[in-house]
């Protein structure tokens, strides 16, 4: 790492005071963890900030309506889950990889069917939610994110706000950075496999041998949700992002030596920033110039160094983030174990796979902006905001000011930095990973809350502040407490969503299950009537505020129920649910849904069911009996 006297010198001076509060610094190689500052330094300073926001307030009262929606990953809870912006106010949980028993997600039979091969996996750890594009722009059609623990991508319908597709993708572990192909529109959604396997990972060949092992990076197709190809590299993949021209897509790497320990991973002073040429990869998988393994049909492009797919550009230590400019100029590759971020111009990408510059060629900035830079946001005026993990600060540069001083002039690109607390991972602007940038709003969210919030015990919440960037100066406006390790979030303007308010009836969500519905003979939108097929049984009725259509069925013990619940309240919010007591059974049903649940009645005599989403004045009556015969 450089010497901190190189750093620039408004960095020297604005720092000088706030590193005597460190006490300790647990580094690691080149640095990784520093001790977390005390709440106590930034208390003043948020609230004097806060009263100093101006126009763009954080304030929303009751009654009035946030500016933006904000996609939160759920990290390790698995789930989605939805704020308004700039309140910070929680609006709903979108369960995706975790079951969720609110929603029956995890339960019911339509949320099997989604998760497919994955419907017995229980948990998940979600990180990069991105909505689908259409020249540039969010279209508000989709959201997708990952799972790094089980390697799965999932989509969420924007109109329904439910996850209505899931992909494991095969060949690869741990799927992390995840973005969407932005021009013309979002075709392809793209991933990657972080860590290293065997390509044929069937534990017959020798396991040691690491010289088999590869990462992939992963096209998925955004309508299908299945694989398009995927593309072998050298070294692993960490962040990736996608440019405005729908051609080159970009990742991260931190592991080129392709090592197994910490120490290997971080031995070599320089790894690597991948572009892939989509259009090359797609000619190749047209000519055929691809493999297979482990006993599927997906197609396997070779794109390890030498190939014409991609180009490998040399960046300073363990880059993380990989973040495209709102103007398409430049991808940034964060430094993490460097105090630098790399920015690549996108406009010769074109020449660096003609063979005509060399790689490091397309580098046309290297600024130092302190210690553990992870990710970079930015608005509409030529500023980027990158996260200083170990510093603990978010630092504002200008891109083109750090492109004249890499160029020798003598200029001071940072214009500003900004205490946060603490830790800060991903940040991000409104709107500003697409062309509608508009530079009000910054996300940090941050990895430590200490001394912040209420204490709750060991387990702590994590803190999401809120940053006015709408004028020269960076002002926190509010901490927003939040569970479990949210890794990563967008903010999309609200005119960019347009959910429904009642499902349409017949929807492709529950569609299987008003197939069977009408091969039983029964209409799910009128019909109240039990089915009987030697040990397993199906109940379809409707439910109406505040009512069940069917207050009594009989079943034998042992016998296989699916309940089919209708709801045929056309009020928005008249949500019914269903719940068998003393079963582990019970799900949601929105106003014009068809929802069903399959279980094992294992407990003779009289089993109350009951709706356990409050619906009317006289919910508490809304129930009736399972009878199971002995």
């Amino acid at each position: 790492m450089s010497d901190r006297k190189k750093l620039p010198e408004q960095k020297q001076l604005k720092d000088e005071s706030r590193r005597k509060f460190f006490a300790k610094s647990a580094l690691l190689g080149a640095g990784v963890v520093a001790a977390p500052m005390s709440a106590t330094m930034f208390a003043s300073m948020a609230k004097a900030q806060a009263a100093e926001a101006g126009s763009n307030s954080a304030t929303v009262h009751p009654g009035e309506l946030d500016e933006y929606y904000g996609f939160w990953s759920g990290g390790h809870s698995g789930e989605v889950r939805i704020l308004g912006i700039p309140s910070m106010r929680e609006l709903m949980r979108i369960p995706v990889f975790n079951t969720d028993s609110a929603t029956g997600w995890g339960l019911t039979n339509e949320s099997k069917r989604i998760k497919g091969d994955s419907a017995h996996l229980q948990c998940g750890d979600s990180h990069h939610p991105h909505m689908s594009m259409t020249d540039g722009r969010y279209d508000g059609k989709y959201v997708f994110i990952n799972d790094k623990a089980n390697s799965r991508v999932a989509r969420i319908r924007c109109d329904v706000m439910k996850t209505d597709k899931m992909l494991t993708v095969p060949n690869v572990q741990a799927i992390h950075g995840l973005r969407v192909q932005k021009v013309p529109y979002t075709k392809y959604v793209i991933c990657n496999g972080e860590f290293e396997i065997p390509m044929n990972n069937d534990g017959k060949a020798s396991m040691d041998d690491i010289s088999t092992y590869r990462s992939l990076f992963n096209v998925i197709n955004a309508e299908t949700m299945e694989v398009a190809f995927q593309v072998m590299v050298d070294g692993n993949l960490d962040n990736t992002d996608a440019d405005f021209d729908g051609k080159y897509f970009a990742s991260t790497c931190y592991n080129s030596e392709m090592g197994v320990t910490l120490g290997d991973m971080i031995s070599s002073e320089r790894d690597h920033v991948v572009v892939f040429n989509l259009p090359r990869c797609e000619a190749a998988i047209k000519a055929g110039k691809f493999k297979t393994y482990n006993g599927n049909n997906v197609p396997v492009l070779d794109g390890r160094k030498g190939s014409a797919l991609t180009a490998y550009i040399p960046v300073p230590k363990s880059p993380h983030g990989l973040n495209t400019s709102p103007n398409g100029d430049y991808f940034v590759a964060n430094g993490k174990l460097s105090p630098t971020v790399s920015v690549i111009s996108i406009k010769k990408l074109d020449d660096l796979f003609d063979n005509k510059i060399k790689p490091r060629d397309t580098i046309v900035a290297e600024p130092e902006l302190g210690l553990g830079p992870l990710h970079t946001a930015f608005d509409n005026r030529g500023n980027a905001y990158t996260t200083l993990f170990i510093d603990s600060q978010i630092a504002k540069w200008s891109v083109e000011d750090a492109i004249k001083a890499y160029n020798g002039e003598k200029v001071n690109y940072i214009r500003q930095k900004l205490d946060v607390h603490y830790q800060p991972g991903h940040n991000h602007t409104s709107q500003g990973e697409t062309r509608d940038a508009d530079g009000k709003w910054l996300i940090a969210l941050c990895k430590f809350s200490k001394d912040r919030f209420l204490p709750v015990g060991p387990l702590r919440a994590e803190n999401d502040q809120l940053i006015d960037i709408s004028g020269d100066e960076m002002k926190l406006v509010h901490d927003g407490p939040t569970f479990a390790e949210p890794h990563d979030c967008i903010i999309v303007h609200r005119s960019k969503v347009k959910p429904n308010k009642l499902w349409e009836r017949n929807d492709p969500f529950f569609a299987e299950t008003i197939a069977m519905a009408k091969a039983d003979g029964v209409n799910v939108y009128a019909d109240n009537k039990v089915v009987r097929d030697g040990k397993k049984v199906r109940v379809y009725m409707t439910s109406i505020a505040p009512s069940f259509g069917m207050t009594e069925f009989r079943v034998k013990l042992g016998d296989e129920v699916t309940v089919v619940i209708t709801n045929l309240d056309q009020v928005e919010d008249v949500t019914h649910g269903f719940c068998m007591t003393n079963h582990g059974v019970q799900m949601e049903v929105a106003p014009q849904a068809t929802a069903s649940i399959t279980f094992i009645a294992d407990k003779p005599g009289v089993q109350w069911y009951y709706c356990n989403w409050f619906c009317h004045a006289l919910h508490m009556e809304m129930r009736g009996r399972m009878l199971v015969e002995a």
